[in-house]
């Protein structure tokens, strides 16, 4: 069976993919594979070699990123998106569409590749489950169509705190405007806002935030109810217990002695939740709220 842990990025999803991964019933598609296309691993020992290692590193962005060569838990074996993989075997639009992909868009064709794909892992890691994490687009309605069963765990965290998160990544391309990042053009009514805070960098971000969590809330509508389950990230911060008890239960998962061991090995620092207040300017953070406050309340979010 295949389950996804999906987000907008920056939002804490690589966590709680992580988290889930602990798991010995679960298997996942690894960096090593996704760094290695042309070989097409299957992952086999994925899920043994990563419950051996230590959590990763807080703030560790990806080597390609990254300021330092020698990192502490750079090598291991962990889970990926593996973009690199889904645009070679799947098909080469998976990583970087310029809208959200949905049902219509998969055809039969792309459907035999990519339930050939994802169940040669499942089959080959002998695994109850695997988890794959996907962010940027939801594409849970595309992935749906080709997996009835598909449940989907929805990352969210609070938007401010991800443009200012985005803006400090090497991947974000928004500094090119709209009009050529990976998210593809804002809609006129973003657009709008965008030239009314006089092309404010932080104000598109949040707008990339807003613009991406109004498909995520499209894509629940038209998903399973029973079957999508919307997780906070500063709710894991204040009770992991709790809510990966909450996502366990919603996978049919356990909590065992084995996965106990993994989890324990996790702490879940608060520290970083508001600095985005401490980073961005007040009026960058007027800007902001003036542009996010619907949908951050909508999604269970204060705004001042």
């Amino acid at each position: 069976m295949l389950s996804l842990v999906v987000g907008t990025g920056r939002c804490g999803s690589t966590l709680v993919q992580e988290l889930l991964s602990r798991h010995p019933a679960v298997g996942f598609v690894s960096g090593l594979d996704d760094k290695l296309p042309r070989l097409n691993l299957s992952g086999r020992f994925n899920g043994p070699l990563y419950r051996r290692s230590a959590p990763r590193p807080p703030g560790m962005t990806s080597l390609r990123h990254s300021r330092r060569i020698l990192e502490r838990g750079r090598l291991r074996v962990a889970p990926s998106e593996a973009y690199q993989l889904l645009d070679r075997y799947v098909f080469a639009g998976f990583s970087q569409p310029c809208r959200d992909l949905v049902a219509d868009d998969l055809t039969p064709h792309i459907a035999r590749r990519l339930r050939g794909f994802f169940d040669a892992r499942i089959g080959r890691q002998g695994c109850r489950l695997l988890v794959h994490h996907v962010t940027g687009w939801p594409r849970t309605g595309f992935l749906h169509a080709a997996y009835p069963d598909l449940r989907v765990v929805n990352v969210i965290r609070d938007g401010r705190a991800v443009a200012n998160s985005w803006l400090q990544m090497g991947w974000w391309d928004g500094w090119r405007g709209p009009d050529q990042w990976l998210y593809g053009p804002l809609p006129p009514d973003l657009r709008e806002e965008w030239e009314e805070a006089g092309r404010s960098f932080p104000v598109l971000a949040a707008l990339g935030w807003k613009m991406l969590m109004t498909a995520f809330a499209d894509a629940r509508a038209a998903h399973p109810a029973d079957r999508w389950l919307d997780v906070r990230y500063e709710d894991v911060i204040a009770a992991p217990r709790e809510q990966v008890g909450r996502m366990l239960d919603f996978l049919g998962l356990d909590w065992s002695p084995a996965y106990e061991k993994g989890f324990s090995r996790y702490e879940f620092p608060a520290a970083r939740e508001a600095a985005y207040r401490d980073e961005l300017t007040a009026a960058q953070l007027a800007a902001m709220d003036r542009v996010l406050e619907k949908p951050l309340v909508e999604w269970g979010y204060p705004v001042d």
